[in-house]
Order: C-alpha cells, then structure tokens, then sequence
C-alpha cells in the first residue's frame, strides 16, 4: 500500500494505544497493543505493518510536542480528525516529509472540517522551529522533548539541565537491536559467521562480552541460527547485570523475579551449565516462555517455579550463594522501547513500587548464605526505586554490606563503568537502556 493509504490506520492503531496506555489503571505495553491490532488485520504486508507501527510510535514519543504545537498553530478539531492533525504535524516535524508531499492527503482528509491544514503546517512549523516553549526551564525541556514534567523536575533535580536535555533526547531514538551470544552452543565470533551466512551484518558490542549489534532491523526470529540456540535477543546493558552476580561454575543462585528468564539463561552460560539456578516468578505465564527458551540454549541447570509473591520458598532459604533480584520497576530506562512508558507511569506509580521493591529486596535477603552476594538492579533512574530502596534496605539489614562493582568488573575491562558503590548506564552516555544495580555482601 502506498503511505497515504496506510493514515487511517495509523491513526486508529495510534488511538487503540492511547486508550490502553491512558485510559486504563492496567496500562498495556504498546507494542502488546501494536501486535493485538494487527492480529486483527493480517492483509497488510511487513513494510506496511513497520510503517504504520513505526509512525504510531513517533506520535506516542513526541505526543506533548505534538499536542502543544497543534494548540499553538490554533487548530484543532473533534476525533478522529484532531489525531490526523498530529499525524501530519509529526510527519513534518519528526519524520522529514514536506508540507508538499502530504498537502493533497492532508486537505483531502481535513478540509471539511474547517482547517486550512497548509497553513497550518507552515504555521506549526515555525512555531516548533523557534523552539521558545517556555520561559521555565522545566517546562520548556517537558515540551520539547515531550515529557511528563514531575519526570523532568526529578532529573533536572539529579542531573543538572544540560544533563537532562540530552538523556530525554537518548530516550527519543530508537534502540538499536542487539543479541547475546549463547556461549554454550557458540562463540561470538562463531554466531556472528552463523548470522553472516543468513545474511545478517553485525559488530561486537563495546562493553558486553558476548554481544552482538545487528546493524539493520529485520525479524530476528525466523533465522535459523535463533531457532538453533546460538543467541538471544537482549539489551547490552541488561547483559552486563549478571556479570555482577559473578557466579562460580558450582553456585546455587536464586532468579528471584526472572520474567522471561533472559538473565537466567545468562547466569546458566556464566557457570558453563553448572551449579544450580531457580528462576522464580510470580508470573506463571512468562515462566511457560522460559521454559521454551531453556531447550533452545541447551542448558540443564535452571529449576523454573512459579512463587506467592508474598511468600518467599522456604527450601531455599539460607541456601543460595548468590541472589539476583531484577526487581520491577517503572521501566523508565527502557522508554527507546516503549515510549508509552512516559504517560503510563505516575508518581504514585513510583511510591507503590518502591514499596514493593523494598518488601522483596528484604524477603530474599534471607536466601543468602553467610559470605553469600544478593544483588539489587532496575531498569530506571528514579532516585526512589533505586538509591532510597538500597539506603532503606541496609538501614535495617545490618548483616549486608555493599560491595563495589569495581572489582568484579575489572575483569572484563569494564571497572570504569562503576561508579561509587554501584553501577549506573545511561542511553545518551553508554548506548544501552537505563540500568542501576547494587551488589550486596552477607557478612553474617
């Protein structure tokens, strides 16, 4: 289909997100919502179904931009016309189209509606051009790189403007797709033949060991080398959180919230398929997909178990050498993935998650052997679900200590990665999503 063909679609599809994204208490993730419309539309082909997912994501990236623009420009009109405004206006301003190229589509569409939609453009055009927003500088930096402003508020907080400015604008681009090469089954020089040979171009990664970025996106999982176990597809920053575990071949190690088990499968590479590993989750769901991910890799030492959340396994406490907790979390550090994340998490989301780190960080603390390590990450940068949860956690845990990463990392050649007491990675400095971690010590 031609792309003026495909409007329609995108404005219905960019609709159906907002309405699971911001209408709900139980906001969905928009590519969950992406997938489930297009289920119901199987004759579009691939290029289309990018096209139209792509745009759709555009729009959810830069929906304050847009909006704040639209309400400038003096236009605005009922739904769904209102959302094939901000289609235009994102196609122009973030995509690169003319005014031109879409003027006929635009007025086609719109000009029954009372906007005269060229001028518009021309006008919203010069307005975001000038990029005069707001005289505070909370605000300006919320409309310019479209994000909520106690977020912003936080950041400028921690971070300083200029730190800020250029994070949200990491945030705003795609994340490149990059695997994790199974060690048991391969090398990475090896994978990264296997991929060249289905045609597939990649480069080593510049901090994970075992990473390969693919240079041009594609469906990943119809290679044969997947279907073979040779890798996973896995964020380099989110390969770099098992390395601080730092697992001997023998350990028993607990996978407290492993979801889909990446990092368990990870940890399983680490220890050469030795040892023991219980990936526990409250999700018997997503335990069902790291089962089928456990016979592609070829390991044999991951035990899954599906667990109470309020209840940790009492086999295992005392028992484990090494804890690892991904706990969950606002997903801020992930927003290149989903950018509904910007207007599905709220502040009040944060407090109650801060709780519910904290109420697991301290029930699988009791898992830990003497001389054992637990390890705390996230994939945020909020101070409370990070610095405050550890602080907190150590207050009333006396018999843990916190361990620098540095040691551990050096080995790798990645000690400059740590910084202080824990490990922090960032979008616009690292190239990865938004990662923290803190590694603890049972000293008694």
């Amino acid at each position: 289909m031609k792309h003026a063909s495909l409007f329609g679609h995108i404005v219905e599809v960019y609709d159906f997100i907002l309405k699971n994204t911001l209408g709900t208490h139980r906001p969905k993730p928009a590519d969950a919502v992406i997938d489930q419309f297009f289920r119901s539309r199987r004759y579009l082909g691939s290029h289309d179904r990018r096209f139209i997912a792509e745009t759709a994501y555009g729009m959810l990236r830069f929906k304050k931009t847009l909006e704040w623009v639209q309400h400038a420009a003096g236009e605005k009109t009922t739904r769904p016309y209102d959302l094939f405004q901000l289609l235009f206006l994102y196609l122009v301003l973030f995509a690169g189209e003319s005014i031109a190229s879409l003027k006929d589509d635009a007025v086609a569409l719109l000009r029954s509606h009372e906007c005269a939609v060229e001028e518009m453009l021309v006008s919203a055009v010069s307005i975001f051009d000038e990029k005069k927003f707001s005289s505070d500088v909370v605000e300006q930096l919320a409309i310019e790189f479209s994000f909520p402003e106690w977020i912003v508020r936080e950041w400028v907080r921690r971070f300083g403007v200029g730190e800020t400015a250029r994070l949200c604008s990491a945030l705003n681009t795609a994340a490149p797709l990059t695997l994790r090469v199974n060690l048991l089954k391969t090398t990475v020089e090896g994978c990264q033949q296997a991929l060249e040979k289905e045609g597939v171009k990649t480069e080593r990664t510049q901090f994970s060991p075992f990473g390969l970025r693919v240079l041009k996106r594609l469906n990943i999982f119809q290679l044969k080398s997947f279907r073979d176990g040779l890798f996973e597809v896995q964020d380099e920053g989110s390969q770099l959180l098992p390395l601080l575990v730092d697992p001997k071949p023998a350990s028993k190690v607990i996978d407290a919230c492993a979801g889909g088990g990446g990092k368990s499968l990870e940890l399983a590479a680490l220890m050469r398929n030795r040892g023991e590993i219980f990936a526990l989750d409250v999700n018997a769901f997503r335990l069902e997909g790291l089962r089928k991910r456990i016979r592609r890799s070829g390991t044999d030492t991951i035990r899954v178990r599906a667990v109470d959340g309020a209840h940790v396994p009492t086999d295992l406490i005392g028992r484990a050498d090494n804890v690892f907790i991904d706990a969950p979390c606002s997903g801020l550090g992930t927003i290149r993935r989903n950018p509904g994340l910007k207007w599905s998490v709220t502040e009040q989301v944060i407090a109650e998650l801060h709780s519910t780190q904290l109420g697991i960080l301290s029930q699988y603390a009791q898992c830990v052997k003497p001389g054992g390590r637990l390890v705390y990450a996230t994939c945020t940068f909020m101070s409370e679900e990070n610095e405050n949860v550890v602080e907190i956690f150590l207050q009333s845990h006396p018999e843990f200590t916190v361990l620098s990463p540095v040691k551990i990392l050096e080995r790798y050649n990645l000690a400059s990665l740590a910084g202080g007491e824990c490990l922090k990675l960032f979008p616009h400095i690292h190239g990865t999503d938004g990662f923290f971690a803190t590694v603890f010590q049972r000293t008694k």
